[in-house]
């Protein structure tokens, strides 16, 4: 089963795929992408993906010929052809290639390019244990909210929690922690579930979006609110989202331990409810 690439129009194994070096998305990180996934050869949400998507883009004035509804087709045809059982899928849109120059370029076309690869998933082992984390400054730019090609705060950080030994780096600007490199956070006080708020320094992912409705619709309460970097501490529980970590518990902050040590309880429903959600069985809902 190959990976293939879908470059302006035309699909082709990814190993041929190729863009101009003048391309604005390689010269500047003139672009925004969207990751995807697959769950059982099912796009997941992918309408909300590529609505985010359009949202980027119209966010950094790029205007892209393909409606949504031909970006889907394109999407469901590549999965088709690569063939994988859990598929991984990137969007990517530059502004396109152009002689080197800030400005705008009036006669550019925006390059758009996919990804089909197959998904690597976690071990499952890892959701009974959990994993560790650290905090690092937040000097990413003030558009956090617009999913930029310009990673570079975020290879950083994730590069400093390899060599301390985590899984993921979360921002802290101003005492506040906001999210992951690569992912949303949750923090569990007592029968609270805490997340910081939509923002221009936030992501809202897509994972993160469902475990917000399936915890209301479990009685849950599910809290949008700033929590500063001394307080997650102390929470009882914490948590990542995202596309490929699904819901991932944290027992260690910075090498302190988290609640108990080990994943909590509210952590494990809401994984349940959210593998009940991608692969449905009897719905899991716990006592108002």
């Amino acid at each position: 089963m190959p990976n293939i690439a879908y470059v302006n129009g035309k699909f082709m194994p990814l190993s041929s795929a190729s863009v101009s070096v003048e391309d604005r998305g390689f010269q500047f990180g003139d672009g925004v992408y969207e990751l995807i996934r697959t769950y059982n050869g099912t796009v997941f949400h992918v309408q909300e993906h590529i609505r985010r998507l359009y949202e980027s883009l119209k966010q950094i004035e790029i205007s892209i010929k393909e409606t949504p509804t031909q970006l889907e087709r394109i999407v469901q045809s590549g999965v088709k052809r690569c063939g994988y059982v859990e598929t991984k899928i990137y969007i990517q849109v530059t502004r396109g290639a152009a002689p080197r120059n800030h400005p705008f370029p009036k006669e550019a076309r925006p390059t758009l390019v996919m990804t089909f690869r197959e998904l690597d998933l976690l071990p499952p082992i890892i959701f009974k244990k959990g994993v560790s984390i650290i905090s690092v400054e937040d000097i990413r730019w003030g558009w956090c909210n617009v999913k930029s090609l310009n990673l570079l705060p975020n290879l950083l950080a994730r590069e400093h929690a390899v060599r301390a030994g985590a899984s993921e780096a979360i921002f802290v600007r101003d005492k506040f922690v906001w999210e992951g490199a690569g992912s949303n956070l949750f923090a569990v006080f007592g029968k609270k579930v805490v997340t910081p708020p939509i923002g221009p320094y936030l992501l809202s992912g897509i994972t993160r979006e469902v475990v917000l409705a399936l915890g209301k619709k479990m009685g849950l309460k599910m809290i949008e609110q700033k929590v500063t970097l001394p307080a997650l501490y102390k929470a009882d529980e914490i948590f990542l989202t995202g596309t490929t970590v699904e819901v991932l518990p944290v027992i260690h902050l910075n090498k302190k331990t988290i609640g108990t040590g080990r994943p909590g309880t509210i952590t494990s429903l809401l994984h349940k409810a959210f593998q009940n959600e991608v692969s449905p069985r009897l719905p899991l809902m716990i006592r108002k």
